[in-house]
């Protein structure tokens, strides 16, 4: 073994590296899926928090009715939609199928469902926005249902991307289990 400042090992020109132990796919696999999922659940975080923000403003009455309006019904159970992403951070630590598991679940009912509902619910006013040009709801002097519209297309993207990531990490769990029982 040569050291940094000193001579190559006798015998060797440097490309005998091929028999050297590597980390195994599926844990450079789980790294990386661990990461892409933290940073899906701290945009939704941030979402998340903006929303309470406009709820609470909206409850609370600190702004006119015009410059802020009152909740859409969907927001609401929305609101829950917190938990499955603690329950993701809470499973990567130990690498808890379980936890995951109940995080992909809970997403479907806790997030993906109100958004569903959201859409469903703004649409009329949506139709109304885009063929009359007319909106009742106001956001800081635009349309509400505009806005939440957005916010809801951007939180049914990170929902699903989380899902996806979520599906991959659990996959790559498996993996690691299976050969750790083949063994």
């Amino acid at each position: 073994m040569a050291s940094r400042a000193g001579p190559r090992a006798a015998g060797t020109d440097g490309s005998d590296f091929q028999h050297r132990e590597r980390v195994a796919m599926h844990y450079q696999m789980s790294v990386t899926l661990k990461f892409e999922i933290k940073k899906l659940i701290y945009v939704h975080l941030v979402i998340w928090l903006l929303l309470v923000a406009k709820m609470s403003v909206g409850h609370l009455r600190l702004l006119s009715h015009d410059q802020v309006a009152m909740p859409y019904q969907w927001e609401y159970p929305y609101l829950l939609s917190v938990v499955p992403s603690l329950l993701g951070l809470l499973s990567f630590p130990r690498n808890n199928i379980s936890y995951l598991v109940l995080s992909m679940i809970s997403m479907g009912l806790f997030s993906i469902a109100p958004l569903i509902y959201g859409s469903m619910e703004m649409f009329p006013a949506a139709q109304q926005l885009y063929r009359h040009g007319k909106a009742y709801r106001f956001l800081f002097g635009f349309s509400a249902v505009s806005v939440m519209y957005l916010v809801l297309v951007l939180a049914v993207q990170v929902h699903a991307w989380q899902l996806y990531y979520s599906k991959k990490l659990l996959d790559s769990w498996f993996t690691s289990t299976q050969e750790k029982k083949r063994k």
